[in-house]
């Protein structure tokens, strides 16, 4: 069974639980409710029988979908399983650890992490992995990775994390900005201005680096990007302005791209985080290096 029709039943069980298409989309799996429409629609291509019906203005599952639903769950139990069962022995056999990097940690973390794993495990091996912001989970969901290294807030359900760093909000602005100059700059001062977005699959983390928590309006998106590099390329070309860490500064430095701390919104958290199901010791080693 391919990924797409796995994320497919996934849609499918969340709407079920969630009771629409709405609430799944916004409360479960983060992304438009268009986006799960069309996956939904998909499906229903595939299995030949209808799955949404109209309801008022909006749309429901029909009464095969809710039948499929129950077929679903056992196929992804079965699936999530297997894979945890596969993880398991791979890693066992390998002594590796994947570690997943949404940007780079920099912050002293991972030489620090790496020189205290040495010494406990001293034959344990970690292979860095680069995932993209695409992935709400940051590589930990379709097991890219077993360890993962990204900005909160992640998808609450399955994950366990730990904060290993708490910084301001910067922004990121092309050098001939009105506001390069000011030592700081006031949020209010610079919301109705474009904005360069992570995609919409990212979920919570794009409503986070749009700063949703505090808009009256929605953002005006510039363009989207699906990577820091990616996000710095498109403020020094104008395309807009983009929401960083504050030690992304030092570690994104660029002679078209100024860099200024933001009033008026609430700290960035990066975390270490993991499958809440994995109780490998050497995850729980990882972590522990990290914290220390």
């Amino acid at each position: 069974m391919s990924d797409v029709h796995l994320r497919a039943l996934r849609a499918l069980v969340a709407v079920a639980d969630a009771g629409s298409i709405t609430a799944a989309a916004e409360e479960v799996l983060y992304v438009s409710q268009p986006a799960v429409s069309r996956t939904l629609r998909r499906l229903e291509r595939e299995v030949g029988v209808p799955l949404l019906e109209q309801q008022g203005r909006g749309v429901a599952l029909t009464d095969a979908a809710h039948t499929l639903v129950a077929g679903a769950r056992e196929i992804l139990e079965v699936y999530d399983r297997a894979v945890a069962d596969a993880r398991a022995i791979s890693a066992t056999v390998s002594g590796t650890l994947r570690v997943g990097l949404q940007t780079p940690v920099g912050r002293g973390l991972l030489p620090a992490m790496t020189r205290r794993l040495r010494e406990s495990h001293p034959d344990l091996r970690i292979d860095l992995v680069q995932v993209p912001w695409e992935d709400d989970s940051a590589g930990l969901r379709d097991g890219s990775v077993d360890v993962t290294f990204a900005w909160l807030p992640l998808p609450e359900e399955g994950l366990d994390h730990e904060v290993v760093v708490t910084e301001e909000r910067w922004v990121a602005l092309p050098t001939g900005h009105p506001a390069a100059d000011q030592d700081r700059v006031v949020f209010a001062d610079i919301a109705a201005e474009l904005f360069v977005a992570l995609p919409p699959s990212a979920g919570r983390l794009r409503a986070f680096w749009l700063a949703d928590d505090v808009r009256t309006q929605p953002a005006r998106i510039g363009t989207e990007a699906a990577s820091a590099a990616a996000a710095f390329e498109a403020v020094a070309n104008g395309l807009g302005i983009a929401l960083v860490a504050e030690g992304q500064a030092e570690l994104s430095p660029r002679p078209d791209v100024v860099f200024k701390p933001v009033d008026g919104l609430s700290p960035a958290r990066m975390a270490v985080a993991w499958r809440a199901d994995d109780t490998r010791q050497e995850v729980a080693a990882l972590v522990a290096a990290t914290m220390m």
